[in-house]
């Protein structure tokens, strides 16, 4: 395999695919990849989807830092349950970025990935020329042998889902909106380090997350009701999460604080993940630690009723 990209499946046949970054696999990003593979079933093709090792954004500037909604592998899992015959993963580069459209879709879906259909987002672009557009596609694939099809946008009412939607609610704390764009509850992993070991004084122990280097995006600030999924356990347990700075201990550094219900046990250098269900309340300063304990053991009151009330058995 050419070290320019690799995929799921060394086999490409002639195809009908669709390409982006697909950050989130939202239910967006569903609807376009059903709509490959229909075209796909109709024409006897195989259906292929086209991502990126990498934001390309990344490549085309070093102080970009992601805010993502989906590390590469969980992104790859994700694509891969929605059925699609194969998945190409393109190592991004500035040789790449710097290919025109024309050149892009000639010497990478035509030639190496056997692309027959392209079926693009409605606001998809790519190619080193941001100005060309759709029209300019069409008349390249006329050109060559690639067929080109628009989708059309995917809408919840009258919001049309995107991932810079899906961050922008998840940075205002909207997690249940959120989670209606994915189709699934936002999810963040790590690996559980040694806290301040505050919360084990004030009787609720946390296990406190760290998402190292992934560029996932922190949620806003606050308390949340989250499910929290550890390797030996079968099941999501319900839990509750703080994301802040422990203003009450005059703490300055954003921490990732995570209370499991009715569990007990060591998770130190554990993988941890916990998907965001409702926000609670913001991160706030009390004027005690006693203060501090009374509004805890009241949000996992409120919390512990919600996930009785709302969470089937």
């Amino acid at each position: 395999m050419d070290n320019d990209f690799f995929t799921l499946n060394d086999q490409l046949r002639p195809c009908v695919a669709t390409i982006g970054f697909f950050d989130g696999v939202h239910r967006g990003h569903q609807f376009l990849i059903a709509s490959v593979m229909e075209e796909a079933r109709k024409t006897g093709l195989q259906s292929l989807v086209i991502t990126f090792d990498r934001h390309p954004r990344q490549v085309l500037s070093q102080d970009y830092q992601p805010r993502l909604l989906t590390t590469l592998d969980r992104k790859l899992q994700l694509l891969s349950l929605t059925g699609v015959d194969n998945v190409a993963v393109l190592h991004f580069t500035k040789e790449m970025a710097a290919l025109s459209a024309h050149d892009f879709m000639q010497q990478i879906l035509y030639d190496k990935l056997n692309v027959r259909k392209l079926i693009i987002g409605y606001d998809n672009r790519f190619g080193h020329n941001r100005a060309e557009g759709f029209d300019d596609y069409v008349g390249y694939g006329r050109e060559m042998g690639i067929d080109v099809m628009q989708s059309t946008p995917f809408s919840i009412g009258d919001i049309k889902v995107s991932s810079s939607l899906t961050r922008s609610f998840l940075e205002g704390g909207e997690v249940e909106m959120a989670t209606r764009c994915l189709g699934r509850s936002y999810e963040l992993s790590g690996t559980v380090i040694k806290g301040f070991q505050q919360g084990r004084k004030l009787g609720f122990p946390t296990a406190n997350l760290d998402t190292g280097n992934s560029g996932l995006l922190i949620p806003k600030g606050g308390v949340y009701a989250v499910k929290a999924s550890i390797d030996d356990h079968q099941r999501p347990l319900p839990a509750m999460m703080d994301i802040g700075t422990r203003p009450t201990y005059g703490g300055t550094k954003l921490s990732l604080e995570v209370n499991i219900f009715h569990f007990h046990g060591c998770l130190y250098g554990k993988p941890l993940s916990v998907q965001f269900i409702k926000r609670i309340r913001d991160d706030q300063k009390f004027e005690s630690i006693e203060a501090l304990a009374a509004q805890i053991q009241k949000d996992k009151e409120v919390i512990s009723r919600f996930f009785a009330l709302n969470i089937p058995h």
